[in-house]
């Protein structure tokens, strides 16, 4: 299924000029339903009805309308949005280029690939570049009728563009413990670090699934076949309750410690891949 076009345009690199196209490079797999009626199933259907005339109305006939803190309407049709000055509408504008780790992770938003629509050669001297300097482009571009913050950076032998909020999207933290001043003593912080420790290692995507979309999936097929559907085991509640933080942090360090192990022995009596045995195979023929 080929992928949707999102935005189609251009890249500026300086006076060099690279055509893309974005496509979204995520996509989430949640189990959508649709509502029914409860006795026969029946798909249940919105209108869109004018609270003025109680008529129901065509999509076509819809307009935005911006409320004002007077409570009045200001309606902007299709050619009011068409008119407004969006210099990205059809380039992705560079700004400057910085550090990534300088990007607080809180800003970023929705990541698009950028495919090369035209030569690839400027595209991968752009992709190049930005990986041997370690850098990314912050960049101005207009998705969906808005402007937007975005960076520009390379991924696995891509460019993606990803959107960022604007400063002024993001709220500061207000809380009333920031105030406090808690004291943490040294014997705590250094159980901290050893459980940190114990579970620290390289981040690998496809060690963590999402269990609760794979049960809701179990359910669904199991009611499709009409088989009894048997819920999962609740987990025993841990024996005792744990008050002191040292004892909990203790607990927990020897815990992680437990699972770390458990998971590599694991590790060691599963069977090779498919692939390391068919190279396996291949070797022992080629050498007969």
């Amino acid at each position: 299924m080929p992928v949707q076009t999102v935005w189609k345009g251009s890249i500026s690199f300086g006076l060099v000029s690279i055509p893309v196209r974005l496509v979204s490079a995520t996509q989430e797999k949640d189990v959508s339903f649709r509502q029914v009626h409860a006795a026969d199933g029946g798909r249940i259907r919105y209108k869109r009805v004018c609270e003025a005339g109680g008529h129901e109305v065509a999509y076509a006939d819809i307009a935005k309308g911006y409320e004002l803190p007077g409570g009045q309407l200001v309606v902007l049709t299709d050619e009011d949005f068409e008119d407004l000055p969006i210099t990205s509408s059809r380039s992705v504008e560079v700004l400057g280029f910085v550090p990534f780790s300088q990007i607080d992770p809180t800003s970023l938003n929705r990541a698009y690939y950028a495919e090369p629509t035209g030569d690839t050669k400027p595209y991968a001297l752009l992709r190049d570049s930005l990986e041997r300097s370690g850098r990314v482009g912050v960049v101005k571009v207009a998705l969906r009728n808005k402007e937007r913050l975005a960076v520009l950076r390379s991924f696995e032998g891509t460019l993606i563009v990803q959107t960022m909020l604007w400063p002024d999207e993001i709220r500061k933290p207000e809380f009333d413990f920031l105030g406090e001043d808690i004291e943490v003593r040294k014997q705590e912080m250094a159980m901290a670090e050893s459980y940190i420790d114990t579970l620290s290692g390289d981040f690998d995507p496809d060690e963590y699934h999402d269990d609760y979309r794979e049960a809701l999936l179990k359910v669904v097929e199991a009611k499709a076949e009409g088989a009894e559907v048997i819920a999962a085991p609740e987990a025993e509640p841990a024996e005792g309750k744990v008050v002191d933080l040292m004892e909990a942090l203790r607990r927990s360090v020897e815990e992680a410690k437990q699972n770390r192990a458990a998971g590599k022995a694991d590790a060691e009596e599963a069977p090779a891949p498919a692939k390391k045995t068919a190279k396996k195979a291949a070797a022992k023929r080629k050498s007969a």
